[in-house]
């Protein structure tokens, strides 16, 4: 078993290499060349034979498509997301409304909580997983105590609980998937994003504290979502000019539901406050007509430069994660553009 630690656009991706190799989670789109050269380097030439999924979030399945396009690998995917799949519903499976690109592709089997698996010649456990995603599942080897955990725990956190930004219930449900990892004896936590750890323990009370945290005032997970979408978006194009960051914003629907829980204005006095990060302005350019990048304005109001308070609100929330994401040293600004960092 091999894991390859991809950083954050793309997750980790779990490579079994026995007699059957299969590999859980396949990356992000734009790094599917990267994720077959991995793949073919690791099995030497040998075909892949099976592909599962902890989730269809698209940093998890975008190579999916190029993995069955190379090998025509068995796919096993959740069973709740069969559906979505089959009649290739983006909407559903979120790629339209986090803004981002996912391959078609097919499956040929489920995965179910209660499920047993064979992988490497060790048998695996599926376990529901919700919180992060409704539909995320676990895979759990009790006879090595090896975990493989999507993006339910991290060894500093978790993903960001979706469903809390459309006003479904997300919260008590991470709540319950911790609360199982720690009934589990695993001794290594192989996550959807970042190192391999041993100390569950630690990253289970450092976990619970930051779901307390997020739980104590929902507008933390939306102002979260925000930065983690822009971050995202870095991530992809790694430079974005800063008048087209609040379009980018806009056309995205989940932060349109975030927005829901966001006091923009005390959002926008803590962006105003950090005027020059290294000399440079920190806010998109005044004025920038607020438009879908690739698309129709997101208003038909919103021609040359004339704004509105629709405009003036992603202007706002720019601003901020903009700021934000500098403070933390997650991107810096070169010229008129935002840049990855």
């Amino acid at each position: 078993m091999r894991m390859f630690e991809r950083g954050w656009l793309s997750s980790n991706n779990v490579l079994f290499t026995g007699e059957s190799p299969a590999l859980v989670d396949s990356g992000y789109v734009t790094h599917a060349p990267q994720t077959l050269a991995l793949v073919h380097h690791a099995l030497d030439g040998r075909p892949l034979a099976r592909l599962l999924n902890t989730h269809l979030h698209s940093d998890h399945c975008g190579g999916n498509a190029a993995l069955q396009a190379a090998y025509g690998c068995h796919t096993a995917i959740p069973a709740a997301e069969a559906g979505k799949v089959a009649a290739w519903d983006e909407d559903a499976l979120s790629y339209r409304a986090t803004g981002q690109q996912c391959a078609r592709f097919t499956f040929d089997a489920l995965l179910r909580p209660g499920q047993a698996l064979e992988l490497g010649d060790l048998s695996w456990q599926v376990l529901a997983a919700p919180g992060h995603d409704p539909h995320a599942l676990l895979l759990f080897c009790p006879g090595e105590g090896i975990l493989i955990a999507g993006d339910a725990l991290w060894e500093n956190g978790f993903g960001v609980i979706f469903p809390e930004l459309d006003g479904e219930s997300g919260f008590e449900e991470a709540r319950a998937t911790l609360d199982l990892i720690a009934t589990l004896d695993a001794r290594l936590v192989i996550p959807g994003h970042g190192r391999m750890f041993t100390d569950v323990a630690g990253a289970l009370e450092r976990a619970y504290s930051r779901l307390d945290y997020l739980s104590a005032a929902p507008s933390r997970n939306a102002e979260n979502a925000v930065k983690v979408l822009v971050k995202f978006l870095l991530l992809e194009r790694q430079r974005v000019a800063l008048a087209d960051v609040p379009g980018l914003l806009a056309s995205i629907p989940v932060v349109n539901s975030a927005l829901r829980q966001i006091d923009i204005a005390a959002l926008a006095g803590e962006g105003a406050r950090v005027e020059r990060v290294d000399g440079e302005p920190v806010h998109p350019t005044a004025g920038a007509s607020t438009r879908r990048v690739g698309g129709p304005p997101a208003h038909a109001s919103n021609a040359g430069t004339h704004t509105t308070p629709h405009d003036a609100l992603y202007t706002k929330l720019a601003t901020w994660a903009i700021a934000s994401l500098i403070r933390a040293r997650a991107a810096r600004i070169d010229g008129a553009f935002l840049v990855d960092a």
